[in-house]
């Protein structure tokens, strides 16, 4: 991670000559911040003196020959009046208000390009991904885990992408939950142009994040590039279905290099879209997600006290008086073997352990290993 520098706000000239840096054809992220963090700024990268840039490790004469070219900066300053024009925002990699969890990423953009209204801070983020050709059960499983998390307010962060992608978003607008679209091309297109009509509500409740220009080629290796920020902006990558190779087991990948928390849904071997989940599962990649509940607890997400009272009231409506008991003695108890329960409810173990199982498929408890057993 580089350092963040409070005290340090773009100008419009450090603006153009970070976008003069991006346009330099050997100087990639993890290069433009090496430079700008010997130099201190991207202003000052242009002024440093050739023979002091070639101490810098990795920068040698074909990127310091390339750097000085009139070229970049006649680019910078035709996407700077891109930017102006179309009140997009530019998050810079070391100020305040750049993702804290993509500033922790080596390879995270130098420049984020924003629209909409998107808020970060002191949020619960997740990305949602996988296959474009999402079946029936995994567009239910994916409505299903976005409207179970919405009590913890979590920003919903995927690829806008047809499938599992556009399924993420409209779950979240539904459950009103704040949400990003990761695009793979600049800020002025759409892709596929059949999302269109999902841009304005995603802008007002969240919006859509990119590192390419509008001048960019659109290409099909932009989506891989672009999974990194849907990896990187998140405390969790979650995959719903993936065929044995995609996009989406990509961006588990990049997650597990980043040392973020990777989920996926199991499925049959038989089905084609469950071969990469349960191959993740299978070779440790990712951890086994077969209950909403299971992300806020393995993230150590905690309710707010009026959010956990209300869903406690909505709870015991679903429980019959004898899950209540349980319910109730889990709650003085925190875990407990199956035996103790049966004891201290004064019910026999063949009916406890029916009880739980209801209680488990409803959500409330989850069993551990040894017999425990204990509330979600």
């Amino acid at each position: 991670m580089y350092p963040l520098n409070q005290s340090f706000r773009m100008t419009e000239n450090n603006l153009l000559s970070v976008l003069a840096l991006q346009h330099v054809t050997n100087i990639g992220d993890i290069t433009a911040k090496k430079l700008i963090s010997h130099c201190g700024s991207a202003e000052a990268v242009f002024k440093e003196k050739k023979h002091n840039l070639l101490k810098i490790e990795g920068i040698g004469n074909l990127i310091i020959n390339d750097l000085f070219e009139p070229i970049h900066f006649k680019a910078a300053e035709e996407e700077l009046h891109f930017i102006n024009s179309n009140n997009i925002s530019c998050l810079y990699f070391n100020e305040e208000d750049y993702p804290d969890k993509l500033m922790h990423c080596i390879d995270g953009p130098v420049l984020l390009f924003q629209s909409g209204n998107i808020n970060l801070k002191q949020q619960h983020i997740i990305s949602i991904v996988g296959t474009r050709k999402i079946t029936t059960q995994g567009i239910a499983f994916c409505e299903n885990l976005v409207e179970q998390l919405t009590p913890y307010n979590p920003v919903i962060v995927s690829g806008f992408a047809y499938g599992t992608d556009i399924t993420a978003h409209k779950a979240a607008l539904k459950h009103n939950l704040q949400t990003i679209g990761c695009l793979a091309h600049g800020l002025n297109q759409i892709y596929p142009k059949v999302h269109k009509k999902y841009m304005a509500e995603i802008e007002n409740n969240g919006g859509f994040f990119t590192d390419f220009w509008s001048s960019d080629t659109f290409d099909k290796n932009n989506f891989l590039k672009r999974n990194r920020i849907i990896a990187g902006l998140s405390e969790a990558t979650i995959v719903i279905e993936s065929a044995e190779r995609g996009g989406s087991l990509v961006t588990a990948d990049i997650a597990n290099s980043y040392n973020r928390d990777v989920f996926a849904v199991p499925g049959r071997t038989t089905d084609s879209q469950s071969i990469g989940c349960n191959n993740l599962i299978k070779y440790q990649k990712a951890q086994i997600l077969t209950n909403p509940a299971d992300i806020p607890y393995v993230l150590n997400w905690e309710l707010e006290t009026s959010v956990k009272t209300s869903i406690q009231k909505q709870l015991f409506v679903e429980l019959d008086d004898q899950e209540k008991s349980i319910y109730n003695y889990l709650k003085e108890n925190n875990k407990q073997q199956l035996d103790t329960i049966a004891l201290n409810c004064q019910m026999p173990i063949f009916k406890i352990a029916s009880l739980l199982l209801n209680m488990e498929l409803k959500g409330v408890i989850r069993p551990l290993p040894g017999k425990l057993f204990e509330l979600i």
